[in-house]
């Protein structure tokens, strides 16, 4: 709806983990050479954790992708509400592998006899397990006993799990103090920075096909209301972004600027002390802050433009 307007190939926010728009910063970046390198490096358990919408499922994705190009069987488990016997048959069915018992023992066996005739073959074989936070005790202390299928030098199977930070609470406790003690390699992703914030929507800006002067389709002052809403999380970013896109284009915007975002922020509920079930005469007070606020940032962009100005004036005639 809006591309055309903003001169882009393609939407940079949507909501689903592209690893197209994988933006290699610091923390992200780090936490993909830990789960690339626990696999290839076959280290047994590797661990990622971060809060909901700080980038772990993308970085599933960049490592599926980075798998499939060196040959690496994986089975991929994105919803680990299951008893133990639908997870191993999801496995073994992931890895192509027939099996049409739903015996525990015969599944496991044949499990087994799949990840040695691989490792005679020098293959490697991964176990990925996202939303990890929600396996059941039972289903993480079965997990833990895969790890015991291993030769004299390498584990056969190499497991990842990610997860939110219940994940680590789970880890650390006293329970399943044998599993954290297999862990090889453990990350934690962080939400962005101010920098990293401007450097992702302008990457992705970027990859959507704008060209450098439209990389300021949001004005400075505008990104910094996006942090502030968003609090660093990339998801919360996408959808203020998105949605101010929207918006613009609705209003036939050249830039976005601040009072477009708080509008977005607005409707979002993303503004502090929006109450659910507001009555009309509430709604109105809220807008009119809205308003005030906009009108407020506005004025403060204006003045730090002549500011600059100004200053770039008085510097060239001192040159």
């Amino acid at each position: 709806m809006y591309k055309q307007f903003y001169g882009l190939v393609r939407n940079p926010f949507d909501l689903s983990p592209d690893p197209f728009f994988f933006h290699p910063m610091p923390h992200h970046a780090e936490a993909l050479a830990i789960l690339t390198y626990g696999v290839l490096r076959r280290r047994g358990f590797v661990v990622i954790t971060g809060e909901v919408g700080t980038g772990k499922t993308l970085l599933v994705r960049c490592l599926l992708d980075a798998l499939n190009r060196d040959q690496i069987a994986f089975a991929f488990v994105y919803n680990p509400l299951l008893t133990v016997e639908d997870f191993l048959a999801h496995v073994l069915m992931d890895f192509g592998v027939p099996c049409t018992t739903r015996i525990k023992s015969e599944m496991l066996s044949r499990l087994n006899n799949y990840l040695v005739s691989r490792a005679q073959r020098g293959g490697i074989t991964s176990l990925i397990v996202d939303e990890a936070q929600l396996l059941s005790w039972e289903l993480l202390e079965e997990i833990r006993l895969m790890t015991n299928l291993e030769t004299s030098q390498y584990k056969l199977l190499q497991i990842v799990l990610v997860g939110q930070p219940e994940l680590d609470h789970k880890l650390d406790s006293h329970d399943l103090r044998q599993l954290k003690q297999r862990v090889g390699m453990r990350c934690t992703l962080q939400p962005l920075t101010s920098a990293e914030l401007r450097s992702y929507i302008h990457h992705r800006l970027e990859l959507a096909g704008a060209n450098c002067s439209r990389t300021a389709l949001f004005s400075d002052s505008a990104i910094d209301l996006i942090e502030q809403f968003s609090r660093g999380i990339p998801r919360l970013v996408n959808v203020i972004c998105e949605n101010s896109l929207i918006l613009g284009f609705g209003r036939q915007a050249s830039q976005l600027t601040p009072d477009i975002i708080l509008e977005v922020a607005d409707d979002l509920h993303l503004i502090p002390g929006v109450l659910e079930n507001s009555n009309s005469t509430a709604l109105e007070e809220r807008k009119k802050i809205v308003r005030a606020l906009s009108q407020v940032i506005e004025n403060i962009d204006t003045i730090d433009k002549k500011f600059n100005e100004r200053t770039s004036q008085s510097e060239a005639k001192a040159e």
